[in-house]
C-alpha cells in the first residue's frame, strides 16, 4: 500500500483516502464472509426497523386525521351551555356567535336518550334535536344519506314527524325509509306526579352513514321544535354547538366567546369534551413510537459485532496504516465511515420501502383482502372502512436522525478500538 500524499498528520478529515480505505473495506473477501453476513444482517435489520417504524407511524397518524376529521365534523368545536340559553335572548346570542370571524356555525342543539323501537327490535338511542337549516349544513350527515332524503324534514306542526336515523341503528332495528319508528323518553312530559315517559311514533325519512360505527348505530336526528315537545325541554334547548374553519383555534376562541355569551355561561371546547380519548390516543403514539425505536437500536447493534471482526481481521493493515504515519484520528474515522455506511445505506431503504408502503397501501390492502378472502380492517372493530396513512415528514425526519444517530453511535467504540492498536503488537506475530 502506498503513502497517500499528505498522509502524515496533513490528511484532511474524511478525506479522499480515508474514504477509498473504508470503501475498500467494506467489500468482503472469500475469507471475510463472517464480516459480510454480519453486514448483511445489520442492514436488513435498520432497513426493516425504519420501514415498519414510518409504516405504523403513518398508519396512527392516518387514523387520528380520520378520526379527527369525522368526530369534529359530527361534533361541534365550542359548546355554549348556561342558563342563558332558556332565555329570549338566546336567538340573538346565537346570531352574535355566528358573526364571530373564523365560526362556520351556530346551531342550538337539545341532545337526549331515548329508547327506540322497531320491528320488533328495541335499542338504546341518541336522539338530537336541531333546526333543519343547520342539519343540512352538516354535510357530515346531509352529504351521506344513502336512503331516502330530508325532504320533508322540519315541515308540518311543531317541527313535522320525520326523523333522520343512524343506518346501522336502522339495520339493528329492521326499519327504512318510509317505516314508523316509535321513540320512548324517560322525561317526557310534566304532570302533577312529576315527569312521566313520553312516547310516540314517528315515520323515517332516510338513514345516513359518516363511516364511524359509533355514530351509524347510535344517533336519531329529529326537528328542534318536536324535541322540545318530545323531551319537555319548553322553550330552551341544551347547548349551543359551534364549529370552525380550524378547530384547533378552539381554545383561543373561548375568551371571546365567554365574553359575548356572558357571566351565565359556561363555554367549554372539544378538547375538554374528548380529553380521555385524544389523551389515550397521544398515550398509545408515544409508547409505540418508544417501542419500535428500540427496534432501531437493536438492529443498529449488529454494526458494533461487525466492525469488532473487522478490526480484527484488519489489525495487520491499522498497523502499516499507523508505521506510514496515519493517526489515531484518521483510523477512527475509516472504521467509523464503514460501519456508518451500512446504517446510512439501511436507513435510506427503509426510508423508500416505507413511503412507498403508504403510498399504496389502498391497493395493497386491496390485494391482501382478495388473497385471503377476508376484511383485514373491519369497521366493526376499527370504526374506519380502511387503513389510513398519513406520512408526517417531520416525524419521518425524526426517525431518520435516530436511525442515523443510533447507527453512528454504534460505530464509536470498535472504531475508538481500532484507532487504539498499537503497530508494534499488531506486527510481531505477523
Amino acid at each position: 500500500m502506498s503513502t497517500p500524499e499528505g498522509l502524515n498528520g496533513r490528511a484532511p478529515p474524511f478525506g479522499l483516502w480515508e474514504r477509498s480505505v473504508a470503501a475498500r473495506y467494506l467489500r468482503a473477501k472469500r475469507t471475510e464472509s463472517g464480516v459480510a453476513l454480519i453486514s448483511l444482517i445489520a442492514f436488513i435489520g435498520i432497513t426493516l426497523a425504519v420501514a415498519v417504524l414510518i409504516i405504523v407511524m403513518s398508519v396512527m397518524n392516518g387514523f387520528r386525521t380520520e378520526l379527527m376529521s369525522r368526530i369534529l365534523g359530527f361534533n361541534g368545536h365550542v359548546y355554549v351551555t348556561g342558563g342563558v340559553l332558556s332565555t329570549p335572548a338566546r336567538d340573538q346570542l346565537v346570531l352574535r356567535l355566528k358573526a364571530i370571524p373564523g365560526v362556520t356555525q351556530a346551531a342550538p342543539v337539545i341532545e337526549a336518550q331515548a329508547m327506540a323501537l322497531g320491528q320488533g327490535q328495541i335499542s338504546g338511542a341518541i336522539v338530537r334535536g336541531i333546526l333543519p337549516a343547520d342539519l343540512k349544513a352538516m354535510k357530515i350527515v346531509s352529504g351521506n344519506i344513502n336512503r331516502g332524503s330530508l325532504a320533508g324534514f322540519g315541515e308540518g306542526e311543531y317541527g313535522g314527524d320525520l326523523i333522520l336515523v343512524g343506518d346501522r341503528l336502522a339495520q339493528n332495528l329492521g326499519v327504512q325509509p318510509g317505516d314508523p319508528l316509535t321513540l320512548i323518553s324517560p322525561t317526557g312530559g310534566a304532570t302533577a306526579f312529576g315527569a312521566t315517559p313520553q312516547r310516540k311514533t314517528y315515520t323515517v325519512a332516510g338513514t345516513f352513514s359518516v363511516g364511524m360505527s359509533e355514530y351509524d348505530q347510535a344517533f336519531i336526528y329529529m326537528p328542534l321544535e318536536q324535541a322540545r315537545l318530545f323531551f319537555g325541554r319548553g322553550d330552551g334547548v341544551d347547548f349551543v354547538e359551534m364549529k370552525l374553519k380550524d378547530p384547533d383555534a378552539a381554545m383561543g376562541l373561548k375568551p371571546e366567546v365567554s365574553r359575548i355569551a356572558g357571566p351565565a355561561s359556561i363555554v367549554t371546547d372539544w378538547t375538554q369534551k374528548n380529553a380521555s380519548y385524544w389523551g389515550a390516543l397521544q398515550v398509545e403514539r408515544n409508547v409505540m413510537r418508544l417501542i419500535l425505536m428500540m427496534l432501531v437500536v437493536i438492529a443498529a447493534i449488529n454494526i458494533v459485532s461487525g466492525l469488532i471482526m473487522l478490526v480484527k481481521n484488519k489489525s495487520r493493515d491499522i498497523a502499516i496504516l499507523r508505521t506510514m504515519g496515519a493517526g489515531r484520528g484518521s483510523i477512527l474515522r475509516i472504521f467509523v465511515m464503514a460501519g456508518a455506511a451500512v446504517g446510512i445505506i439501511g436507513t435510506l431503504a427503509g426510508l423508500g420501502i416505507g413511503v412507498l408502503f403508504c403510498t399504496y397501501i389502498d391497493p395493497i390492502q386491496s390485494a391482501v383482502e382478495w388473497a385471503t378472502g377476508t376484511p383485514v380492517f373491519s369497521s366493526d372493530v376499527y370504526f374506519l372502512s380502511r387503513v389510513p396513512a398519513k406520512v408526517d415528514w417531520s416525524e419521518v425526519g425524526l426517525i431518520v436522525g435516530w436511525s442515523v444517530g443510533m447507527t453512528l453511535l454504534a460505530t464509536l467504540l470498535p472504531a475508538w478500538w481500532a484507532s487504539r492498536l498499537d503497530p508494534v503488537e499488531a506486527l510481531r506475530y505477523e
